[in-house]
């Protein structure tokens, strides 16, 4: 069981007052998740903002790629998707059109020019329209003339189309043009909430965890990214070590990442603080111990991961595991 704790996050407010007098007659988007933002999904990348070959988000940070035309809502690994979790319409319309049957095998097997997977569109009023995409196979509920409401069930999040993790990618575009929920101005200057086009305030998490763990030696990042690197128990005499890991998304060159894991008297176990140095959208760092002669203390092993910023922390993980 992970129990989570997000120490620092921005509140990007609604659409009471716009950049341009343009954005007037804007939906008022609703999230499209069916999810707890920064607990069971994540945003994880934004429009890009940069008119040159770089990329940046609209705060000016690195929450991008090139010529990124919409907003990545992503889920910590493929055990969560199969759970399944549900895209929804952020505002009423009209379904332009649909695609399905496109496998949930990301870039390796997407089918030539359908880099966004299964995926539906949907025209509003006034120009507006959104698009949804790497939506999992077989999961869309809609059809092409359905009239949807706000919130109404248009598939579940997959791994359909040119992706590498799964994530609903949402662009919204007015007479054809990509505008950026964020911050709808042609020019984004590097701030939070500059007329953000969303119906409810959203919670912004620049960084931090996605999931945590322990395992009896350093797991493979594929195995993170399935959601099977995890242990709820452990055997005290076979176990080679015992390891704690942390995986992330929107990690900065400079951050630092300090990993603890706490004996089942309490004591200090193992502790280890490392800094990041390069900037990555998704990363995983370990720390632990080699088994002493005749294995391990019997019970139960607690873990804790931090990510620091700037000198402040701004996410924190916990997790456990049973030595038996």
């Amino acid at each position: 069981m992970i129990r989570r704790n997000i120490f620092r996050t921005a509140v990007l407010t609604g659409a009471a007052v716009f950049a341009s007098s343009a954005w007037a007659d804007a939906p008022d988007l609703a999230f499209p998740v069916d999810c707890t933002l920064g607990e069971t999904c994540f945003l994880q990348q934004f429009v890009d903002r940069d008119p040159g070959p770089g990329a940046r988000d609209f705060t000016c940070g690195p929450l991008s790629y090139d010529t990124h035309q919409g907003t990545d809502i992503r889920l910590p690994d493929l055990e969560a998707m199969a759970a399944g979790v549900m895209v929804t319409a952020a505002a009423p319309g009209v379904v332009r059109g649909i695609r399905d049957g496109v496998p949930d095998t990301g870039q390796a097997g997407m089918p030539e020019g359908q880099d966004c997977g299964n995926g539906v569109a949907i025209t509003h009023e006034g120009g507006w329209e959104t698009q949804y995409c790497h939506l999992r196979m077989g999961s869309v509920l809609v059809a092409t003339g359905d009239t949807v409401e706000v919130g109404t069930p248009l598939g579940l999040i997959g791994l359909s189309g040119n992706t590498e993790f799964p994530h609903v990618h949402m662009t919204l575009r007015h007479n054809g043009a990509v505008v950026d929920p964020f911050d709808p101005s042609e020019t984004a200057q590097c701030g939070i909430g500059q007329g953000a086009l969303w119906a409810d305030p959203i919670p912004l998490q620049m960084g931090g965890f996605l999931s945590a763990g322990f395992s009896d030696s350093i797991p493979e990042f594929d195995a993170i990214k399935a959601g099977t690197a995890d242990a709820a128990t452990l055997t005290a005499r076979a176990a080679p070590a015992l390891v704690i890991w942390g995986s992330l998304f929107g990690g900065r060159a400079g951050d630092e990442v300090a990993l603890w894991i706490t004996a089942p008297d309490g004591s200090l176990f193992h502790s280890q603080s490392v800094t990041l140095d390069r900037t990555q959208a998704q990363l995983f760092r370990a720390s632990g111990r080699r088994a002493p002669a005749g294995g391990w203390p019997t019970g139960l092993y607690s873990g804790e991961i931090t990510l620091t910023r700037g000198g402040e922390t701004i996410d924190r993980i916990e997790t456990q595991v049973t030595l038996n």
